[in-house]
């Protein structure tokens, strides 16, 4: 009986969570662009790690990246988690894109308790995931293949069998990135933040191409420290 009152709470936890938290944050301008701000924090993060870094060979040759600031993590055996970030892609000419603002949800089951805040970034290394993100959304492990990326900055992800995903995922806590495994997490467009940054009816495919103007300054200064991450 007690474990069935568990996991009942423990869903309750998760649905409360997936559901109020859409209804408050990143809809508003302000909320965008205090999330573009965060996502840059991150960026900073990276290059101020030690040794237990995202690698810069990953970096310099991704086709895209998603950086996901506060991922909230909650459950009860029953677990989700839900975020809001943005994402960037390489442009024809290797230069990096406007942002695209997204957002990040996933379930779990297993033994977990509490409620916690991770940063998650996602690194690109082919076109695909692209191309299906940009049709709405597309699933961790099915939609592209999806690993927990390996770590230090000299890494090599170049060779290895199990350097061959096409997107590596990682959390940050207390300063340090770690791989993490994010199978069955769906990564959607977050038109709302798009419309209230960029304008209604502006399309991710013209974000990406450079078909907007008058960016605000920290969606520009979240592109200029990819250019600076990820310079070959």
């Amino acid at each position: 009986m007690w474990i069935k009152r568990i996991a009942v709470t423990g869903l309750l936890v998760v649905a409360a969570m997936m559901v109020a938290r859409p209804a408050h944050a990143g809809d508003t301008r302000a909320d965008a662009l205090k999330r573009a701000s965060d996502a840059m924090t991150v960026l900073k993060q990276i290059e101020m790690a030690p040794d237990r870094a995202i690698p810069r060979d990953l970096l310099r040759h991704a086709q895209a990246i998603v950086v996901v600031p506060n991922v909230i993590k909650a459950g009860l055996i029953f677990g989700g988690r839900f975020g809001r970030g943005l994402v960037s892609i390489r442009t024809a000419d290797g230069t990096w894109s406007n942002p695209v603002f997204v957002t990040l949800t996933g379930g779990s089951v297993g033994f977990q308790a509490g409620v916690s805040a991770t940063d998650v970034v996602l690194v690109f290394r082919t076109r695909h995931g692209v191309d299906s993100l940009l049709r709405g959304k597309f699933t961790l492990g099915v939609d592209a293949a999806a690993a927990a990326g390996p770590v230090g900055r000299n890494a090599n992800v170049s060779t290895g069998t199990h350097f061959k995903a096409e997107i590596y995922s990682y959390s940050r806590s207390r300063g340090l990135f770690a791989g993490v495994a994010l199978d069955g997490s769906v990564l959607r467009i977050d038109y709302d933040a798009d419309a209230a940054v960029y304008g209604p009816d502006i399309t991710p495919r013209r974000i990406f191409e450079g078909g907007v103007r008058n960016v605000p300054t920290p969606l520009v200064d979240f592109r200029d420290r990819l250019e600076e991450y990820t310079a070959l």
